[in-house]
């Protein structure tokens, strides 16, 4: 999902501000091999690219939910019949994503990423990043190509701190 927001007058904008080339990787690379590549290369999260387009994001907080307990949903018995407390499809997910084998099964997936495009003011992606707690927000094209990535140190420097 990209906001779109008009840019005031010589305001920064993303293209101003993103990082360039972006690491990106495929929806079947193994958990294993991400690991890795967050520790090569010092970074903590990255774009899911498919077929040229964004498939989704993936960071180390999702690593760390492979290793975070289960939360199976209480329930109740009433008259022979098993009634939950919780919510099925949250258990399910947590269930799978504990499970991944690789980064399909642990990314947030793009219907659920928030995205600016190049010509977007950069403050739209501080906005994300503060709204949200982002710690990177994907550049995308018109075609949802990713073109760049913006993290909060890039913020951090537009605004000189």
């Amino acid at each position: 999902m990209s906001i779109t927001e008009q840019p005031a007058e010589g305001e920064a904008l993303a293209r101003d501000i993103m990082t360039t080339p972006v690491i990106t990787v495929d929806p079947e690379l193994s958990v294993k091999d991400l690991a890795a590549l967050f520790r090569e290369k010092r970074i903590g999260g990255v774009p899911v690219v498919q077929d040229g387009k964004l498939a989704g994001i993936v960071t180390e907080g999702d690593l760390m939910a492979l290793d975070a307990d289960v939360q199976y949903p209480h329930y109740f018995e009433l008259f022979d019949s098993i009634i939950y407390l919780g919510s099925q499809k949250k258990f399910k997910e947590q269930l799978e994503r504990a499970a991944a084998a690789n980064v399909a099964q642990l990314m947030t997936h793009r219907d659920k990423v928030k995205t600016v495009g190049p010509d977007d003011p950069a403050r739209t992606a501080g906005t994300i990043m503060s709204r949200h707690h982002f710690d990177r927000v994907p550049v995308v094209d018109e075609n949802d190509a990713v073109v760049g990535l913006i993290t909060r140190h890039d913020i951090m420097k537009l605004l000189d701190l």
